[in-house]
């Protein structure tokens, strides 16, 4: 991993010339991204987002932090919150904002021995378990990490609006594999990022899989643009 999308925070942190992020889909082209986005003030976040911070409780993970402004607006509210990504440029970026824990590190090399009372995964957070198969590993080891009474949030949207639908209604969908799989590219400052997995979960998806792995799953708000905030917790 090059972690463009790393240096693309760190260089906006430290005013190093940051440019715009290129992204790209299997299912969509090129559009550009303001790397200003990503450390935006609560009022400039979506609903969905505004949402989970305000339901957060207790002790807080903060899953795939980014630029970190999810976990600096909870510290700054007086929560004891860890954030993790895997990008190293991003957690400088996150200590330079002044995140006082924040570490490089993948959900699932987390110890189980530390435990938590809030897990959130936002900004599409079911992206990071990358292909369908991969669901049942990654909601296990999130459940591994709630305390009793504890909750996950995490949001994502139902891609299916992005098919075309033939004269009867029915979407065009892809008859290998489910729609929200999708493969991701970033470019940045004319260099590539090897292509990775992303997954875009439905609400049906996801609540099944969420039972399926003893966890129940709850529909807390929906957006303008087919994605929704749930919470999962344990049965």
């Amino acid at each position: 991993m090059k972690d463009l999308f790393g240096k693309a925070i760190l260089d906006y942190q430290t005013n190093n010339s940051p440019e715009d992020l290129i992204t790209e889909t299997s299912i969509s082209e090129a559009d550009e991204m303001s790397v200003a986005y990503l450390f935006r003030d609560f009022k400039d976040m979506p609903k969905l987002e505004q949402k989970a911070l305000q339901l957060a409780k207790g002790k807080v993970l903060d899953v795939g932090c980014g630029a970190g402004s999810h976990a600096l607006y909870l510290q700054e509210k007086g929560f004891d919150v860890t954030a993790i990504d895997i990008s190293e440029n991003a957690i400088k970026a996150c200590e330079l904002r002044g995140l006082k824990n924040c570490k490089v590190s993948d959900v699932l090399n987390l110890e189980t021995s530390e435990k938590f009372d809030t897990i959130i995964l936002l900004m599409n957070g079911t992206g990071i378990f990358g292909k369908m198969n991969q669901i049942s590993k990654f909601l296990q080891k999130l459940k591994s990490l709630l305390n009793e009474g504890g909750q996950i949030l995490i949001d994502s949207s139902d891609l299916i609006y992005m098919y075309d639908q033939d004269e009867d209604g029915a979407y065009e969908v892809p008859a290998n594999g489910y729609y929200g799989e999708l493969t991701f590219t970033i470019h940045y400052k004319g260099e590539t990022e090897n292509t990775f997995d992303w997954l875009y979960l439905d609400y049906n998806t996801l609540q099944n899989g969420a039972i399926a792995n003893g966890l129940e799953c709850e529909l807390i708000l929906e957006g303008e643009h087919f994605d929704y905030l749930a919470k999962l917790s344990k049965i």
